[in-house]
């Protein structure tokens, strides 16, 4: 088993046909979990060599294959998800005549993991609809680890028939499967998410910078103060690989400015006033600067070394 897939005790359910589109960092883990509990998973990916890795890997399970397009990935799913890089992607892979949607049965449930706009998800809905489909907006939270591990968050939009027959499937990789409201809602809550994000690892950032310009020692500041009320999932999980000047794991920062500029321009729109999450947006751009488009978030203390 490969190390990018960490089987785990999963939640009985019943055994579904389901398609998985988009096989990186994040699709391949939680496509596999889909196998390991139990489902015939069919996948596709633009390089089609992953797709074939994937099914290698997997053959164990008797669950796997593999189509040419989306379109013939989703023909006999129940469920389709789908997890690629932005809306461009997304739109890529579910219209058209090789897109999921041309090949998806009446009654199947699209469910897209991509952190994408709130308005491609409402615009994907209604085309859904028009075609007897259902579509579930449902970005995710928990990085790379998490979908290793069977364990993301995930935040969805949509129908709550469409949610309820999904749920027990998704519980393969997921940790929390909550149904926020309607279409688009997953997307918003997933930028809520990402703003706390940028706050956090900002402070954090300028916390360990200054200790370690006063002269503590910050591994033992932080055993200390992660204790108390400063504690987070960011001072548990980054907050010893900050002080290490360790960066070459976890969410990239050309993927949190991707985030983060669809956070500022659903602002816009509904008038929302985020100084602090601008102002972290550019000093993510900085990091770009410095050569640090794939560090890990956590790489924004750079900016102050």
């Amino acid at each position: 088993m490969s190390t990018s897939i960490h089987p785990k005790t999963y939640e009985p359910a019943t055994p579904r046909q389901v398609a998985f589109l988009g096989l990186g960092v994040m699709g391949y883990p939680m496509a596999g979990h889909l196998a390991l509990a139990g489902h015939t998973v069919t996948v596709y990916n633009r390089t089609a060599a992953k797709s074939e890795a994937f099914c290698a890997e997997l053959a164990g399970t008797g669950r796997v294959k593999h189509g040419a397009t989306p379109r013939q990935a989703a023909a006999e799913a129940d469920i389709v998800f789908c997890c690629v890089g932005n809306d461009d992607d997304l739109r890529s892979v579910v219209l058209g005549d090789d897109g999921a949607f041309a090949g998806m049965k009446p009654g199947a449930i699209f469910v897209d993991h991509t952190t994408a706009s709130a308005n491609v998800a409402r615009e994907l809905s209604t085309i859904a609809a028009g075609k007897g489909l259902a579509f579930i907006d449902a970005p995710v939270s928990g990085g790379q680890a998490g979908a290793q591990n069977g364990v993301l968050t995930v935040m969805c939009g949509g129908e709550q028939a469409a949610f309820d027959a999904v749920r027990p499937v998704a519980m393969a990789f997921s940790r929390a499967f909550t149904l926020l409201g309607a279409s688009g809602a997953g997307q918003l809550a997933k930028m809520v998410n990402q703003i706390c994000i940028a706050g956090l690892v900002q402070g954090l950032s300028e916390a360990i910078a200054f200790g370690q310009r006063a002269g503590l020692d910050m591994q033992q500041v932080l055993d200390v103060i992660g204790k108390g009320a400063a504690q987070s999932w960011q001072m548990d999980n980054r907050g010893k690989t900050m002080v290490e000047g360790k960066f070459d794991f976890g969410f990239a920062v050309d993927w949190m400015r991707k985030d983060l500029g669809l956070v500022l321009d659903e602002a816009k729109r509904n008038g929302a006033r985020l100084p602090v999450t601008a102002l972290v947006d550019q000093f993510y751009a900085d990091v770009q600067q410095m050569g640090g488009n794939r560090w890990d978030t956590s790489s924004l203390i750079k900016r102050l070394k």
